[in-house]
């Protein structure tokens, strides 16, 4: 429901935005500090629905495979921390308000077991990955999992993207669709798996 909020309002300006090359564009006018505005948008994925992946395809596009995977990997570890860090610190009065004690308990349950799984695996998730960043902070994951596991996670995610936008750049815009809906059909395919399973 919260994720659903923004685009009620700000629908029309968040399309125009992230459409077609309109990221690029946008990172550009930010000159010498996109760096700095990309990894925005990649913490600004708690709140918002950014497509992190177009984004990371873009860095690909501004500053190559090589920089841009570092640039994107380290975004998506840095938002990762930030939900963590909040939901640990602040979020379980609201977490056990919602859920109880019980479901809290739950949660605690499940990230102790596979926890650095679920943490690594949802990066390639859309909304999915800071929702798990942020239940891992209100599980109190132990960081020293939960940090290789986000990074572990991350790595490949921003270099694959930032690769993808670098080897598109001739055709930015479906380089960027592209980017934006691989990870939907990722979750698609894996959705089906474990529904089989």
């Amino acid at each position: 429901i919260f994720v659903s909020l923004p685009f009620f309002f700000f629908g029309e300006q968040i399309e125009q935005a992230f459409s077609g090359d309109g990221i690029v564009s946008w990172l550009d006018e930010y000159g010498d500090v996109a760096w700095a505005a990309a990894v925005g948008l990649l913490i600004a994925d708690l709140a918002i629905p950014v497509p992190t992946t177009a984004v990371m395809a873009a860095l690909g596009i501004i500053y190559g495979p090589v920089l841009g995977g570092v640039i994107a990997s380290l975004g998506s570890v840095i938002s990762g921390l930030v939900g963590y860090g909040l939901c640990r610190k602040y979020g379980r009065p609201l977490a056990r308000w919602l859920s109880g004690d019980k479901g809290l308990a739950e949660g605690e349950k499940i990230f102790s077991r596979i926890g650095g799984w679920i943490v690594a695996l949802s990066r390639w998730l859309p909304v999915v990955s800071e929702v798990v960043a942020c239940m891992a902070g209100l599980s109190k994951m132990p960081f020293r999992i939960f940090l290789p596991a986000l990074t572990c996670g991350s790595i490949p995610l921003g270099f694959l993207f930032s690769t993808i936008g670098h080897l598109g750049e001739e055709k930015p815009a479906l380089t960027l669709v592209l980017s934006a809906l691989l990870p939907f059909i990722l979750w698609m395919l894996m959705r089906s798996f474990i529904v089989e399973r």
